[in-house]
Order: C-alpha cells, then sequence, then structure tokens
C-alpha cells in the first residue's frame, strides 16, 4: 500500500472507533480481516498510527478544537508534508482545502488542562485526581506472559533459540516478560503450552490467594480462565477448581486454553448450590481502567451510570460469595481497576454489612511468596499500578469469614 492508502484506512478506523461504541482491537481485528490484501507491514503501520492517535486524543480534541476526525488526523500529522498524505487519489483522503490550510495556521500551541495533559475525560480525572498515574496508563505496556513449566530460567532459554528474548518479571516468580512485540502464531513453545499470556499482576494476585489441592476452590466470574488456569498450574493439577460465568460461552475459551496448557482440575458449574466453599475467588467485573494503557479507548466508552451499575454489580457478587463460603473459608476479591468506586469502597462497605469477615493481611504472604519487599503502602488492599509495580491496574483484597 502507499502512505496514502495507509492514511485513509487510519481514517476508517478512527472514524469507527470514536463513535465510542465498540473496543478499539475489535474494531481493528474485523477491519483487518476483511482486507485480507493489507500485508503484514501495512497493517503494522496502520495499527500503530490509530493507537498513536487515541492515546493522544484529548490533546488533539483540545488543539483543534474539534473532535472531527479529519481534523483530528491533520492536527496529529501537521509535521509532516500533509500533501503528500492527502493527495485526493483513488484510495486517499482528499486534498487539503484552502479553509483547512488557512484553519490549520492559526493553531497555536496552548497549556494543556491537567485533565487533557492526563488524556482523560475530566468527570474521571477529577475521580482518579492522579496526573502520574493517569499518564503511566497513556503508555504502552509490556508484554507479560505466565510460565506453564518447571523452571523458568529453562523456558527462557529455550524461547531464545526461537529468537524471541523475555526477562524474568520484577515480583512474580512464574512470569516473564518482553518489552517488544511478540508473534505467538509461529512460536513452537506457546503452541506446546509452555506458557500462557497473563499480566503481573494477575498472576501476583493469585499467589496472593494461595491455591491448594486439598481446598473446595471455585472461580466465580472466571471468564476466559486466566485466573483458573494459574491456579490449576499453582496446584500442579491436583485438586479440583470449580468454574463458573454467568455468561457460559466464555468458558469455551477456557476450554480450549486448558486443552492447550493440559490443566485437567476443572468443573464447569452452571449453577451455584454449596455454601462450603474454602476459596471463593471473585474476579469481578469492572470497569477496566486498570488496563488502559492495552485499550485507551475504553476510557471514553466508561460512564458514570456504567460505573455506578457495576458498583452495584460487584456488591452483589461479593454477597453470593459470603453466603457460599465456608466459616474459616476465605474470599479473593479481584478487580482490573484503579477506581476507588470498585475497590476500596466496595470491600469497606462489604465489611460494614458483616462483622464475622476481616481483610487478611496481604504484605505477610507476599514477604513469604514473593520474597521482596511488600511494595503498597495499606497491609490490607494492595493497589498495583504502572507506577508502583509496572504492571497493570489492579486491585486485590483477601477476606476470611470468622
Amino acid at each position: 500500500m502507499q502512505n496514502p492508502a495507509r492514511y485513509k484506512a487510519v481514517f476508517e478506523l478512527l472514524e469507527q472507533i470514536f463513535a465510542d461504541k465498540l473496543p478499539a482491537d475489535n474494531l481493528i481485528n474485523d477491519y483487518m480481516r476483511q482486507r485480507k490484501y493489507i500485508g503484514s507491514k501495512d497493517r503494522r503501520f496502520i495499527t500503530e498510527k490509530v493507537w498513536d492517535i487515541l492515546r493522544h486524543r484529548r490533546r488533539l480534541e483540545f488543539d483543534a478544537g474539534s473532535d472531527d476526525v479529519r481534523k483530528l488526523m491533520i492536527v496529529a500529522l501537521k509535521d509532516d508534508d500533509l500533501d503528500l498524505i492527502f493527495t485526493g487519489d483513488d484510495y486517499a483522503l482528499a486534498p487539503l482545502s484552502k479553509q483547512e490550510k488557512s484553519w490549520l495556521k492559526t493553531l497555536k500551541d496552548n497549556p494543556y488542562p491537567l485533565d487533557v495533559e492526563a488524556e482523560c475525560p475530566k468527570w474521571l480525572f477529577d475521580k482518579i485526581a492522579n496526573l502520574d498515574l493517569l499518564k503511566s496508563l497513556n503508555q504502552p505496556a509490556t508484554a507479560d506472559f505466565r510460565i506453564n513449566v518447571d523452571s523458568r530460567e529453562n523456558l527462557i532459554r529455550s524461547l531464545q533459540k526461537e529468537g524471541l528474548f523475555f526477562a524474568p518479571t520484577p515480583y512474580s516468580p512464574i512470569g516473564l516478560r518482553s518489552t517488544e512485540r511478540v508473534n505467538l502464531n509461529n512460536c513452537s513453545a506457546y503452541h506446546d503450552g509452555d506458557f500462557d499470556v497473563q499480566d503481573e499482576a494477575s498472576q501476583l494476585a493469585v499467589l496472593l490467594a494461595q491455591p491448594q489441592p486439598n481446598l473446595k476452590i471455585i472461580d466465580y466470574c472466571a471468564g476466559a480462565g486466566g485466573k483458573s488456569l494459574t491456579m490449576a498450574y499453582l496446584m500442579k493439577n491436583q485438586g479440583r477448581i470449580f468454574v463458573h460465568d454467568i455468561n457460559p460461552h466464555r468458558l469455551e475459551a477456557l476450554k480450549s486454553r486448558a486443552a492447550r496448557l493440559n490443566a485437567r482440575t476443572f468443573d464447569f458449574l452452571s449453577s451455584l448450590v454449596d455454601t462450603d466453599f474454602d476459596l471463593f475467588v471473585v474476579d469481578a467485573p469492572c470497569s477496566g481502567s486498570g488496563t488502559w494503557r492495552r485499550s485507551p479507548d475504553a476510557k471514553f466508552r466508561l460512564t458514570p451510570e456504567t460505573l455506578c451499575q457495576l458498583s452495584k454489580t460487584q456488591t452483589q457478587i461479593l454477597e453470593t460469595a459470603y453466603t457460599h463460603t465456608k466459616k474459616g473459608g476465605k474470599i479473593a476479591y479481584f478487580t482490573c481497576s484503579i477506581l476507588k468506586d470498585e475497590n476500596d469502597d466496595v470491600i469497606n462497605a462489604f465489611l460494614s454489612r458483616h462483622e464475622d469477615v476481616k481483610l487478611i493481611d496481604l504484605s505477610k504472604i507476599w514477604q513469604q511468596i514473593i520474597q521482596t519487599p511488600y511494595p503498597f503502602s495499606n497491609p490490607y488492599l494492595a493497589h498495583f499500578s504502572p507506577l508502583v509495580t509496572s504492571t497493570d491496574g489492579f486491585f486485590v483484597a483477601l477476606l476470611q469469614k470468622i
């Protein structure tokens, strides 16, 4: 593809994404799937340009004084030769009009309001009130993986022979990290089930929950099963893990992943009856604000109404966990969110309703299992973030029914 055609594809994708209806990665994948003639280099160019503009959406809108996609692209590319991009040729964007050229000359470099500098909708910026955290969540994420073999060091050496270079994750003893893009399609070790995709924070959350083969465990909001699979690995495929999701179709991904990873410890539940679980894992549906490094478009689809409903859902699921956890049993509450509404507020309200529940000191478990200094200020509530742990934003609380 010629550059003008590439930028036309960028424009078409941004128009769809900025409608704020569907996730950007889904739209990009569908767009490319419908255009198999687009080569791999062109796909990478188009995708990288789209994500770059997405990460600077608020600044571009501020500079352009508009949310019009064409104007945003003109501002984003103003330091390039626009006549070579907006050519008007077949499969290219229309040339800049006289009015657009005049408008471009009027643009000035004005200081950004803090919410614009943070690349965050203002209502969310006001709620989070942490410029550095929001900036860190607007940077590209590392590629994290969880080993599925006995030796991380042997796996790293094996992957080097395939031309893939990983380092151990800073905290997780079962994690690998790459700062570069990793193509798993041609990786034999991945297809052989030697490792799986999982952010380090998610690995650490499962480690803190301390799953054991002798425990009766349920992953209640299992989804695609990342945490269930990590529990199975830590339990060396011994014992049983009950898995449930309100949408049974999501569990199909768990089944295929379990087959690749040779994980055989799962019992699939369509309904919940037993009230004697030793470990009740709640990977709660949430805003996903902790994953904005990977999905910067998601912050623009989130609304106050949706956040309020999510908090209600999280509260209801915790009550379900309370009912079905035996005395002395534990509830592990996780979200991939940085928002207090979904984390501290939900836990504190739950504790106020149940005097027979207490928080477990995570710092002691951390020092025992991770064997590094505990990185969080609160020993009972773990707030992961790119700033503190170089991971996605993530929240962990471990509660015990006494």
